[in-house]
């Protein structure tokens, strides 16, 4: 145990135009009895004041080691994100073998998300998502890591000479990806035909399997124009409401629609000019036919929104609804009444009403000079009793005197 040293400072000696402190109207507190203040459970020494009181059981050691192991933990996770290190939950798809297989000749018919493991996001990956999940494919599947870690099987060889070519094709379909989804361009022609958005363009039920299912309308045609609704130039775009909505949030939801203004376009889906050909007519009769495809594209894939479109228009709950209160208030406005005001009363009603009033009004007036009455008389009964009080009190005078 450490010695106690006692230090013999003196205090200086107060000047001599020294005065001590007024309390302005304040009110001071006496000093606590036992010389010292209360203390407030607050503030960090409190919290690991508990935290070694319930979890630790009082054990300074053991609380020493989660102090220990914390610090440490956050030392981890500042360097992790020092170097850029952070993967943002992106990369650590599984891999299958028919995407290992894919040949880096054919990256147009590729799944570039798929690729770089971020087919959970597609088209909402940020470019900062990108450059993280191209960086792990790329340690993962470069060819130079797969010949350090993997020793080829003697069929590989033939004559001292490596058979297999293909260790980098897998590393070719990643290079191809980043780049693709790296260039807005690009990006924006993949997005147009992205494998996902067509299968779920080709699942979208028609008009005869919503009625012979009678599927509900909301849970329908909700997701399908969610699924077109990334095509749009204008944001945000306008939800399909729910049953209750009101009629100027359904008719701009189909005025939005009906005017729908997309980005979408086919030049993915652009036939390649034959690179081995320098015939100037084969490439331009390439580019002119890719150009009508293009156009017929798009006229079928405006045509088809449009269509459905006008399909959620003819089952749409709401429009019977909306077309049956506005009749409802044009049948009103001829009868020169309100919607939802009362109903225009008979002339016998109006007759008895009258009747009922006039007897109310004699009654009320019968009341009323009945009052009157029983009040004039407690008025002349309180007079003649005050004069009889009087004559009493000067006749008991005249005798006395």
């Amino acid at each position: 145990m450490a010695d106690v040293q006692v230090l013999s400072i003196v205090a200086p000696a107060l000047p001599e135009k020294y005065s001590p402190p007024k309390a302005s109207g304040s009110r001071l507190s006496p000093p606590h009895p036992a010389g010292h203040r209360a203390l407030l459970p607050v503030g960090p020494a409190y919290l690991d004041h508990l935290r070694l009181t319930i979890h630790h059981k009082h054990s300074f050691a053991s609380f020493d080691e989660h102090v220990a192991a914390e610090r440490k933990r956050q030392a981890e996770l500042h360097a992790d994100a020092a170097n850029g290190e952070d993967d943002l939950g992106v990369g650590d798809e599984e891999e299958t073998e028919e995407l290992l297989s894919l040949d880096p000749k054919e990256w147009k018919k590729q799944d570039h998300y798929a690729v770089l493991g971020l087919s959970q996001f597609r088209y909402k990956a940020t470019p900062e998502q990108i450059k993280i999940a191209n960086r792990k494919k790329v340690l993962k599947h470069h060819p130079d890591k797969k010949a350090s870690t993997t020793t080829p099987s003697a069929s590989q060889y033939l004559a001292g000479v490596n058979q297999n070519t293909n260790d980098d094709a897998f590393f070719k379909c990643i290079a191809k990806a980043h780049e693709v989804l790296t260039n807005s361009e690009k990006r924006r022609q993949f997005d147009s035909v992205d494998p996902e958005f067509m299968e779920a363009e080709e699942n979208i039920p028609s008009e005869t399997d919503i009625k012979k299912k009678n599927l509900d309308f909301f849970k329908t045609f909700t997701p399908v124009f969610e699924l077109y609704s990334r095509f749009s130039r204008t944001q945000p775009v306008p939800g399909l409401g729910k049953i209750d909505s009101t009629k100027e949030e359904v008719e701009g939801f189909y005025d939005f629609w009906y005017n729908f203004d997309s980005w979408r376009s086919f030049e993915w889906l652009d036939k390649e000019v034959n690179e081995g050909s320098d015939s100037r007519d084969d490439k331009r009769y390439t580019e002119k036919k890719n150009k009508s495809e293009r156009a017929r594209r798009k006229k079928e894939d405006t045509a088809k929104l449009r269509g459905l479109v006008d399909l959620s228009l003819s089952l749409d709950p709401r429009i019977k609804r909306i077309k049956q209160e506005e009749k409802a208030a044009r049948e009103a406005k001829k009868k020169g009444t309100t919607p939802g005001a009362p109903a225009k009363k008979t002339k016998a009603q109006e007759e008895e009403e009258k009747k009922k009033a006039e007897a109310d009004a004699k009654a009320k007036e019968a009341a009323e000079a009945a009052e009157r009455a029983e009040a004039k008389k407690a008025k002349a009964a309180a007079a003649n009793a005050a004069k009889k009080a009087r004559r009493q009190a000067r006749a008991t005078e005249e005798g006395g005197a």
